[in-house]
């Protein structure tokens, strides 16, 4: 295949070409990563044929999934992220990342109280982080176990995220609810359902993009692929696997414009710096220092430059001199978008 022809069935398996619904689009896109949750609804809005604040805090939840970072995911898929081992575990006794930590002040038995303090207070409805922190401070907490079990990466409440007691709700506030029981998977059943989702709804795509996304080893990556039986094909030397998905083909039309989302998965999806879409020039450009993957324009299916919403006004910081044409075409595409939208500036 031609790179073209890898990059238009990318965009038509991520439903950049053909949107679905809601749920449809979470799930098949392992979740959606939400760092800022402006984002992840931005990426849901471009892919989604109908989308409501409601439904997103309905059909969704958020917690740390996939490469250890905050996504938007299906309720539902709840079995898929939360390991079988540690699941409704209340006993903190053994080594974890958070406990290892220089500074780390919960003895097992003081987090396992207050695990339980935490999950009360949650039976009466979702409560922000820092209403369950204060609640903590009632019973006895001290600062330096509020530190530890309240840490802003997580810490011990993340922790019992992980475990399957809470969850946070998929909202712009930082609210926990309490988490339905459920069944998890066994870990590897987990791990082969997600690259079976991966190979048919991100591929055509390189074992380095699969190590990238999964922050998995080659081994691993290429052990989903023998046992999914994935098809294979070459571009510019490079092998590429998928997994065939009903309408996805290879000749389909590139989207002339798309405005992607800051932590987009067609950013997020593959090697960054294999990109087919991104100049290696432009690379720090998205993907700056600091961890953060600005919001990418597309024209024709080239990274053109990056973009940025604030009080109505569109500011487009462009990589290259743009032709009055594709100035036209991307002031369209930003007007059906943003039906309030008051003025476009190019930096």
């Amino acid at each position: 295949m031609q790179p073209e022809q890898i990059k238009a069935m990318q965009l038509n398996n991520q439903y950049l070409v053909q949107p679905d619904d809601m749920l449809t689009v979470a799930k098949n896109l392992c979740g959606i990563q939400a760092q800022f949750f402006s984002n992840a609804v931005h990426a849901l809005k471009i892919r989604c044929r109908d989308i409501a604040q409601e439904d997103i805090a309905k059909n969704l939840v958020k917690g740390w999934t996939l490469r250890g970072t905050m996504h938007l995911y299906a309720k539902e898929d709840m079995p898929l992220f939360i390991c079988r081992n540690n699941y409704l575990c209340n006993d903190w006794n053994r080594p974890s990342f958070w406990n290892q930590h220089s500074g780390w002040a919960l003895t097992p038995q003081r987090q396992a109280d207050f695990s339980c303090i935490i999950t009360d207070a949650l039976k009466g409805g979702p409560l922000e982080r820092e209403e369950l922190k204060e609640i903590c401070m009632q019973q006895g907490m001290s600062e330096a176990e509020a530190a530890s079990m309240f840490n802003p990466w997580g810490g011990g409440i993340r922790e019992m995220c992980e475990r399957g007691f809470i969850h946070y709700l998929a909202t712009e506030k930082k609210q926990f609810c309490i988490s339905n029981e459920f069944e998890p998977l066994e870990e590897k059943d987990a791990e082969l359902a997600l690259a079976k989702r991966y190979f048919t709804y991100y591929g055509p795509a390189t074992v380095h993009d699969a190590m990238y996304f999964f922050h998995a080893s080659a081994t691993k990556v290429k052990e989903w692929i023998s046992i999914l039986s994935c098809q294979v094909t070459v571009c510019q030397g490079k092998e590429y696997y998928y997994l065939n998905r009903n309408g996805a083909r290879c000749n389909a039309e590139i989207p002339s414009c798309i405005f992607l989302a800051g932590f987009d998965p067609l950013m997020l999806g593959y090697e960054k710096k294999e990109s087919l879409y991104l100049k290696q020039q432009d690379i720090r450009k998205i993907f700056n220092l600091a961890g953060i993957v600005m919001p990418a324009l597309l024209i024709n299916g080239e990274v053109v430059g990056r973009w940025k919403m604030k009080n109505h006004a569109l500011s487009i910081e462009v990589f290259r001199s743009l032709e009055a044409s594709e100035k036209s075409l991307l002031e369209e595409k930003a007007k059906d978008i943003w039906n309030n939208i008051k003025s476009i500036q190019y930096l």
